[in-house]
C-alpha cells in the first residue's frame, strides 16, 4: 500500500459503512464505503460485512475502531450510552471491544430535557469531536439527516444535544399520508432551495402550529396555490424551518449563540440546511464530512491504541 497505515476507522451506520485508512499522522490515506449498514446485513453476519468492507485492508495488523449503530442493540455488540457532559477521555474509556474480533466500539451519549425526557445519540458524537478537534469556546453542531442531532460542545466536551424526527417525518408524511396523493416528483430532483422550500421555511419559523401547518401541505395544492411538484419541498422547508426556531430556543437557554452553526455532513440534505439557515439569518460554517474518521483517530489516540 502507497503509505504506512496506522489506523482503521469505520463510520457504520443504519444503511451504510465507510472505511478509512490513516497514516501514523491522522491522514486518510484512503477511503472506502459500502451499502452494508447493519439494517443491511443478514442475520448478524457483521463479521462477513466487515470483511467485505475492508477487502485487502482485513489483514492489516493496525487498531481498528467503530462509530455509529454497529453499536447499538441491533448491531453487533451493544456499547453502552454515557451521561452528559462527556469529554474525549470518557468516550476513550468506554470503548466496548466485539467479542472474538479486533475491533472497539465508540459508546453513544444520552441526556434528558428540562423535563426529563431522555434522548440518546450513536455517531454523531464522534463527529463532533472530529469536527470540533481541541477548541474550547462554546460551538452549535448541526448533523442534518433521518434524524437530526443539534449538539453543544465547549471546554472539549459534549455538553448536551437535542434530537428531531425531521427527516423521517417528512418521509413518513408523504409515503404514509394523505399528504402524498398530491405530490409529484420535480423534474429536477437535486434542487435545494426553491421558492417553495423557502416559503415553507418562513412558515415554520414563523408559527408555532405544527400540526395545523402541516396540512397546508394539501390545501394548498387543492386550491392551486402550490404546484404538485412543489409540496415536498414546502413540507421539507416547513419542518426544517419548525425545527431551527425549536433548537435555536434550546441552544439559547443553554447560553450559546445561536447565530452561527457548524454543520456536518455532505450532501444535498446539508446544502437545503444551509440554505434554511440563510433564510434564517443564521451564519453556517461547514465541518469536513469526514468528521468522523478524525472523531475515531482522536479516540483512539486518547485510548492509547496509537501514538501520535
Amino acid at each position: 500500500m502507497s503509505s504506512p497505515t496506522a489506523l482503521i476507522a469505520i463510520d457504520w451506520g443504519t444503511t451504510s459503512a465507510r472505511a478509512y485508512r490513516l497514516d501514523a499522522a491522522g491522514a486518510i490515506v484512503e477511503a472506502r464505503a459500502a451499502p452494508l449498514g447493519i439494517a443491511q446485513v443478514d442475520a448478524g453476519r457483521f463479521g462477513e460485512a466487515l470483511a467485505r468492507l475492508l477487502g485487502d485492508w482485513q489483514d492489516l495488523a493496525v487498531p481498528r475502531i467503530a462509530c455509529g449503530m454497529i453499536g447499538s442493540r441491533q448491531g453487533w455488540v451493544e456499547a453502552p450510552y454515557l451521561a452528559c457532559p462527556a469529554a474525549l477521555s470518557a468516550l476513550a474509556q468506554g470503548l466496548t471491544a466485539v467479542p472474538g474480533d479486533r475491533l472497539l466500539v465508540v459508546p453513544g451519549l444520552r441526556t434528558r430535557d428540562a423535563t426529563g425526557m431522555p434522548d440518546v445519540m450513536r455517531g454523531e458524537e464522534t463527529q463532533v469531536v472530529g469536527a470540533a478537534a481541541d477548541a474550547l469556546a462554546p460551538a452549535l453542531f448541526v448533523l442534518p439527516g433521518t434524524h437530526s442531532k443539534w449538539v453543544c460542545f465547549e471546554g472539549g466536551r459534549v455538553v448536551d444535544f437535542v434530537t428531531y424526527m425531521t427527516g423521517e417525518l417528512w418521509h413518513v408524511l408523504l409515503q404514509h399520508s394523505i399528504l402524498g396523493r398530491l405530490a409529484v416528483a420535480p423534474a429536477d430532483r437535486d434542487r435545494v432551495a426553491t421558492p417553495a422550500f423557502l416559503r415553507g421555511v418562513a412558515r415554520g419559523g414563523d408559527h408555532d402550529s405544527l400540526l395545523h401547518d402541516i396540512f397546508g401541505a394539501r390545501t394548498q395544492a387543492l386550491l392551486g396555490e402550490l404546484a404538485g411538484s412543489d409540496v415536498a419541498d414546502w413540507l421539507s422547508g416547513l419542518l426544517i424551518g419548525r425545527e431551527i426556531a425549536a433548537a435555536r430556543q434550546w441552544a439559547q437557554a443553554l447560553g450559546l449563540d445561536a447565530a452561527q452553526v457548524h454543520v456536518v455532513g455532505d450532501d444535498a440534505l446539508v446544502a437545503r440546511y444551509a440554505a434554511a439557515f440563510g433564510a434564517c439569518d443564521v451564519a453556517v460554517v461547514h465541518a469536513d464530512a469526514r468528521a468522523a474518521a478524525f472523531g475515531l483517530w482522536r479516540i483512539a489516540v486518547q485510548a492509547d491504541l496509537i501514538s501520535s
